[in-house]
C-alpha cells in the first residue's frame, strides 16, 4: 500500500475513532435538554450515560478477537454500522426507553471500532517512526476528543437542541465507511483458523458488563449495598470462571500467556490510571466551570482549547520526536507528572476563581502532560505483541482504559459527595461545598496520574531504542 494512502486511511481510522471518543462527553452537555424533553428522573437520567458504557466496556475483548479471527476492516465497518445506525435511532428517540435501548447498541458499535481501529494502524505502520507518528495522530484525536466533544455538544445544544449531539454521526459515520472500503486494506484474518471461544466470550462479557454496572450504580445504591456488592461479586465469580475456561481450551479468547509482555501488563496498569485522572480533567474541571464559575456549556467548551491546542502540537510531531529520543519509559512518567500538577492547580481553585488564574494553567499544564505522555502508552503497549493478536491486545488496552474511567469517576464522584455533605453539615454555602467536594476528587485524581507516574518509570522496560522495541 502507498505511503500517501495510508496516511489518508489513517485519518479516516481517526475520524471513527473520534465518533466514538467525542460521544463519551457530548452526550454530557445535552443530558439537562434530554432530562426536560422526556420526562426523566435523576436516577433513570444516569441510564443515558450508563447503558453505553455498559455494553462499551462488555464488548471491547470480544470486539478485538472477533476482529483478529474474522478480519478486522470487515469488524470495523460492522462496528461503525452498528454506532452509526444506533446514532440515528437515539436522535429520533421520543421515548426514555427508545433512547436507552439504542445507546446500548451504540455501546456494541463504539466497542468493536475503539478495539480494532488501534490493531488496524498498527499493521498498517510497521516501521517504528512511522508507527510513532501515526500513534502520536490517533494517540492526539483519543486524548483530545473528550474535550472536543464538550465544545461541540455546548455548540450543537446552544445553537440547534440535544437531538443532534447523535444526528451529527450520521454524515460522519456514511462517509468513514465509504471511504473505509475504498482506501483502508482488507487484511483478512490474522488467525488461520477461524475458531472463537463461546464460552470463553460469554463469561469474559456478561462479568465486564456486570462490572460496571456495579460502579456506576454504588453511588446511588451504596457500596455495601446487597445489590452493589452482589452484582461485583458475581462479576468476580465469572472472572474466575474466564479464566478458568482460558487454560482449558485449544484456542482461548485472551490467552493468559499474553500478560508475560511486561509491557502490555504494565501498559494496562497505566491505563486504567491514566484514564482515572484524564476522566477527572475532563468532567470535574467541566462541572467547576459550569457549577462553581457559572461558565455556560459554549464557555465551558472553549476554556479547553488552550489545552487541546498543545495537546495536538505534541501528538502531532513532537511525541513521535520524542519517543524516538527517550523511548516509552521517561515521557510517558514525566506526561504524568504534568497532569498531576494541573490536577493539583485545579484543587486550589476558589469559588470566585478566574480564567486566567485558575483554569488556564492548569488547562496548559494538562495540555502538555497528555500530550507528551498519550502517543507513549499506546506504543508501550502495543509494541512487542504479535500481529495475530494485536486485535486482542488493543482489546486488553481499551478496556484498561474504559475501567479506569468508569471505576475512578465512581471512586471521584463518592469522594466530591462526601465531601459536599461533610461541608454542607458544618454550615458551608452550597457553591462552596460543592468546589470543596471537587477539590478533594481533584487530588485524588492527582494522586491517581502521580501513581501512573511512579508505574512508568518503574516497571516499564527501558525502551531507550525504541526502533528495536517497536519491531515485531
Amino acid at each position: 500500500m502507498k505511503t500517501d494512502r495510508r496516511w489518508i486511511a489513517l485519518i479516516i481510522l481517526c475520524l471513527g475513532g473520534l465518533m466514538i471518543v467525542i460521544d463519551t462527553t457530548i452526550v454530557n452537555i445535552a443530558l439537562p435538554s434530554i432530562r426536560t424533553e422526556l420526562g426523566f428522573s435523576e436516577s433513570a437520567l444516569a441510564w443515558v450515560i450508563n447503558a453505553y458504557m455498559l455494553t462499551f466496556g462488555g464488548f471491547l475483548l470480544l470486539g478485538g478477537r472477533m476482529g483478529d479471527l474474522y478480519g478486522q476492516r470487515r469488524l470495523f465497518l460492522i462496528g461503525l454500522s452498528l454506532f452509526t445506525i444506533a446514532s440515528l435511532v437515539c436522535g429520533l428517540a421520543s421515548t426514555q426507553m427508545m433512547l436507552i435501548a439504542a445507546r446500548a447498541v451504540q455501546g456494541v458499535g463504539g466497542a468493536v471500532v475503539a478495539a480494532v481501529a488501534l490493531s488496524l494502524l498498527m499493521n498498517m505502520f510497521t516501521q517504528p517512526h512511522e508507527r510513532a507518528k501515526a500513534m502520536g495522530i490517533y494517540g492526539f484525536v483519543s486524548a483530545g476528543g473528550g474535550s472536543v466533544g464538550v465544545l461541540l455538544g455546548g455548540l450543537l445544544v446552544n445553537s440547534l437542541d440535544w437531538h443532534w449531539v447523535f444526528l451529527v454521526n450520521i454524515p460522519i459515520g456514511i462517509a468513514v465507511f465509504l471511504l473505509c472500503i475504498f482506501l483502508v486494506p482488507n487484511t483478512g484474518p490474522t488467525e488461520e483458523k477461524q475458531h472463537l471461544d463461546v464460552g470463553g466470550a460469554v463469561t469474559v462479557t456478561a462479568s465486564l458488563m456486570l462490572a460496571v454496572y456495579g460502579i456506576v450504580n454504588g453511588n446511588a445504591l451504596g457500596w455495601s449495598s446487597m445489590q452493589t456488592l452482589g452484582t461485583l461479586a458475581a462479576a468476580i465469580v465469572l472472572f474466575c470462571a474466564f479464566l478458568y475456561i482460558e487454560t482449558h481450551v485449544k484456542k482461548p479468547l485472551m490467552p493468559l500467556s499474553l500478560f508475560k509482555n511486561r509491557n502490555l501488563s504494565v501498559s494496562s496498569v497505566i491505563g486504567i490510571l491514566w484514564s482515572a485522572s484524564m476522566f477527572t480533567w475532563f468532567f470535574l474541571s467541566a462541572l467547576y466551570m459550569q457549577l462553581v464559575l457559572q461558565y455556560s456549556p459554549l464557555q465551558v467548551g472553549l476554556a479547553f482549547l488552550p489545552g487541546n491546542l498543545i495537546m495536538a502540537a505534541f501528538s502531532l510531531g513532537l511525541s513521535a520526536m520524542i519517543v524516538d529520543r527517550f523511548g516509552v519509559r521517561k515521557p510517558l512518567a514525566l506526561g504524568m507528572i504534568l497532569v498531576s500538577l494541573g490536577l493539583v492547580l485545579f484543587a486550589l481553585a476558589p469559588v470566585g476563581g478566574s480564567f486566567l488564574a485558575n483554569v488556564l494553567p492548569g488547562m496548559i499544564l494538562l495540555g502538555f502532560g497528555a500530550g507528551v505522555a498519550f502517543n507513549p502508552v499506546l506504543l508501550a503497549a502495543m509494541s512487542d505483541v504479535p500481529s495475530h493478536e494485536s486485535g486482542l491486545a488493543s482489546g486488553v488496552v481499551n478496556t484498561a482504559f474504559m475501567m479506569g474511567g468508569a471505576l475512578g469517576l465512581a471512586i471521584l464522584a463518592s469522594l466530591a459527595a462526601a465531601r459536599t455533605s461533610a461541608l454542607t453539615s458544618i454550615g458551608a454555602d452550597h457553591i462552596a461545598a460543592l468546589n470543596g467536594g471537587y477539590h478533594s476528587a481533584f487530588l485524588t485524581g492527582a494522586a491517581f496520574a502521580a501513581l501512573a507516574a511512579l508505574t512508568a518509570y518503574l516497571f516499564l522496560r527501558n525502551a531507550s531504542a525504541p526502533a528495536e522495541a517497536l519491531q515485531h
